[in-house]
């Protein structure tokens, strides 16, 4: 059967790097009462110079040059984004040109924090299905234009970044053993828009709005919503928590990713966690923190990876894949 195997992986990161205690002037917080309630210590935010587009771009190229492939080798790009650069046309399209490719085919996907993991399963389906040989999944964000920056709830939590991966297609036999994507889980339930949205739109206001979040509602539902697309992942790949070598969760909050991984029973030597160094960079929390662990030699070829996030719709999903 076709499996869609990792090729290459890239990650790209604004230059300003913005520390806790660069807040303690603008709102009455503490690097003490971030770093115990969330586990995060500083985000990059983006310059004026540097948009999805541009960090997607590189993210993408990075991605490229670990796979030894060049644009002309792409077929598609999926690019996740909940801050794109034009309302229309998709961010993707842009970067497609950035990149000087003038074939094939591009678009967004907007699943907010669960769009990397909801656009590596998309692009796997384009591959199984014959439509696209090489894929080029990005996750690119400029969370910093949508925060209210008075709102201390929310202004600290997020950060501005861009990873990638390559996907291409390879056989394989059609077990667990398999490079590639194994397995796949993916939800959504729109009651809970209210509990984090931006309050802005086209349709709506004619404005981009800001992001507003209630804090507590997310974290109630966030571990038992990712353990149940997890357990479904499990169950429909025929393994358990304990034959994964790495789980890459989303880096929303460090008390959501050790809940989850306790409530799963996935061993915390197995879980990478990155939260301290980004923050919440939304859709490209994972694709960031994949590279991460990739570069310092953490996950290798051949590891079993479990990927999972959860954004605002609510959605949530998760992607298991052989490295």
């Amino acid at each position: 059967m076709i499996r869609s195997v990792v090729r290459g992986n890239g990650a790209a990161l604004p230059r300003r790097i913005m520390k806790n205690a660069d807040f303690e002037g603008m709102v009455e917080t503490s690097d003490e009462w971030i770093v115990q309630r969330t586990g995060i210590r500083q985000r990059h935010v983006a310059a004026d110079d540097e948009t999805t587009a541009s960090l997607g771009e590189a993210a993408a190229r990075a991605a490229l040059d670990s796979a030894g492939l060049t644009p002309a080798d792409i077929d598609l790009i999926v690019l996740a984004t909940s801050t794109p650069n034009n309302t229309f046309p998709a961010t993707a399209v842009e970067i497609q040109n950035r990149l000087g490719m003038h074939h094939g085919f591009a678009f967004d996907m907007q699943a907010v924090c669960s769009g990397f993991v909801y656009a590596v399963a998309t692009a796997d389906l384009y591959i199984r299905g014959g439509l696209a040989k090489r894929v080029l999944v990005i996750g690119s964000e400029t969370f910093s234009r949508i925060l209210d920056w008075s709102d201390r709830s929310t202004c600290v939590l997020f950060g501005d970044g861009a990873g990638a991966v390559v996907l291409e297609a390879a056989e394989g036999e059609g077990s667990i053993a398999d490079r590639g994507v194994l397995a796949a889980s993916l939800r959504s339930d729109g009651v809970h828009k209210d509990k984090l949205f931006v309050d802005g739109g086209p349709s709506t206001t004619g404005t981009v709005g800001h992001l507003r979040m209630e804090g507590r509602e997310v974290f109630k539902h966030a571990v038992g919503m990712i353990t149940d697309v997890i357990e479904a992942t499990f169950a429909e790949a025929g393994i358990t928590a304990q034959d994964l070598d790495w789980f890459v969760p989303h880096q929303a909050n460090k008390r959501i990713i050790d809940a989850s991984a306790k409530k799963l029973g996935i061993a915390e030597q197995k879980v990478v966690v990155t939260v301290d160094l980004h923050g919440n960079t939304s859709a490209a929390s994972v694709p960031l923190a994949l590279s991460v662990a990739v570069a310092d030699g953490r996950i290798k070829k051949g590891d079993l990876v479990l990927l999972e996030a959860m954004g605002g719709g609510f959605t949530w999903g998760a992607v298991l894949l052989r490295w």
